[in-house]
């Protein structure tokens, strides 16, 4: 908006300008004066909901297309993983363990089928030369005790190693949950800790 050269003379000689509605009047303009308006904060206006609920959304529509695409996905990958890997380590637990009741039951059918021929050999020979059956048996005893010692050594000793595994399985997979899924940082020794106590 211009000031004319006659305003301009006429605020010169008077010392202060006319007001603006009167220069607008002088050129045929019409001017809004706005007040102070007593409105409340934007968001809470109900001019503005269409707006916000539009915004809102659209916001949730990008969460929830990253959560589906992006992050579900990951963790649902983390869980199968994890999942598959323990079903594998059990299984091969499962099977250790087969593997020590094969050979405690091929243990137990090797020691009756030993005392079965020692005792017949032991009624064969009780006339004839018992003193020989006695010293046989005592052998062939000697022979089963070391059998049963070894077989008992080697059945402690898969047992042992299966439950150590399992263990070790146990805690690396609380380790991996709690630092991947949880996001929590868990020392060795209170995830082997918290595992004993869930073992017992």
């Amino acid at each position: 908006m211009f000031v004319t050269q006659a305003f301009a003379q006429d605020g010169e000689t008077t010392g202060h300008l006319p007001p603006a509605s009167d220069v607008a009047a002088a050129h045929g303009e019409t001017i809004h004066v706005e007040g102070d308006h007593g409105g409340g904060f934007p968001p809470f206006e109900p001019e503005f909901f269409p707006s916000q609920i539009l915004w809102l959304a659209i916001t949730f529509g990008v969460f929830y297309w990253l959560l589906k695409t992006v992050i579900m996905p990951r963790i649902g990958g983390i869980l199968e993983n994890r999942r598959d890997r323990i079903a594998l380590d059990l299984e091969a637990a499962e099977r250790m363990r087969s593997d020590a009741d094969e050979a405690q039951a091929a243990y137990e059918q090797e020691l009756t089928a030993a005392r079965n021929r020692a005792h017949t050999i032991a009624t064969d020979a009780k006339d004839s030369a018992k003193a020989d059956a006695d010293k046989e048996r005592k052998r062939l005893d000697a022979e089963l005790n070391d059998k049963l010692d070894a077989a008992q050594a080697r059945i402690a000793q898969v047992k042992t190693s299966a439950l150590a595994e399992v263990d070790q399985i146990a805690r690396d997979v609380t380790d991996t949950i709690l630092r991947q899924v949880a996001s929590i940082e868990a020392s060795q020794d209170e995830i082997a800790s918290a595992v004993s106590q869930a073992d017992r």
